[in-house]
């Protein structure tokens, strides 16, 4: 399953924002909302987090985009893009103290528009400390409270068959339904029981319980084939023979 990058726009000029927007579609992003205040971008990151927020660094209003920035950093950790038409030495150092990926000068084209979010797109997620999780599910002892349709929902260990990720989305599959978090496998796997969780492959995670067959190259849970990867068996067989 691939998603398009979702793009959160935060940009006081309307127009400039409309544009953004229509550029960034046809470039087969989504674009999440184009919000021009900084409180509104927060409540917007905060409901929907984005892969990328591209921000005005002169945002009028009681934030400024730095300011908003480092607001954001508090709940999620996501990649910055400041859009700037004049920027003095004194801003662009409080702006580098917030790490944003890049710069994109106003007026801006939509070849330097297109590269450049994608080579920050393209940058490797996993491990870089990101603070997606936190937003969408909360991990107890035996069961998960995932964000789910504006509300936390329950849904216990035992109801997960098998986890599927797509960059830094995983989807939770479930015989009652399937849960989209914007979370790598990676965290997944470190916030899950290694006793009853395992990774089977670098896209799959596994439900150890409810594998029902296990073969040299895949597993079956249900109808639904797995690949088992020869990098993850050892590891699989040996968890497994324990269950």
């Amino acid at each position: 399953m691939n998603y398009p990058a979702r793009i959160l726009i935060v940009e006081d000029d309307m127009i400039i924002g409309a544009n953004l927007s229509l550029q960034l579609t046809k470039l087969g992003y989504e674009v999440t909302g184009i919000e021009s205040r900084g409180e509104a971008a927060i409540s917007n990151v905060k409901e929907h987090i984005p892969d990328l927020l591209l921000l005005d660094i002169n945002l009028k209003g009681s934030l400024d985009g730095i300011e908003t920035a480092k607001a954001i950093r508090k709940y999620v950790d996501l990649p910055i893009i400041y859009l700037t038409a004049n920027t003095d030495d004194a801003t662009f150092e409080k702006a580098k103290e917030t790490h944003p990926k890049a710069f994109i000068t106003k007026p801006f084209n939509r070849l330097n528009l297109q590269r450049t979010i994608a080579l920050v797109l393209e940058q490797p997620k996993e491990g870089s400390g990101t603070g997606r999780l936190h937003l969408d599910i909360e991990v107890l002892s035996d069961r998960f409270f995932v964000r789910h349709h504006g509300k936390m929902e329950k849904l216990l260990f035992d109801e997960i068959l098998y986890i599927e990720a797509d960059r830094n989305y995983s989807t939770i599959f479930t015989a009652k339904g399937n849960y989209v978090l914007t979370s790598t496998l990676k965290t997944m796997e470190e916030r899950l029981p290694t006793t009853q969780f395992v990774r089977v492959h670098r896209s799959y995670m596994v439900n150890l319980s409810n594998v029902d067959i296990v073969a040299d190259h895949h597993l079956e849970i249900g109808r639904t084939v797995i690949p088992l990867s020869k990098s993850h068996k050892e590891v699989f067989m040996s968890r497994i023979q324990l269950i």
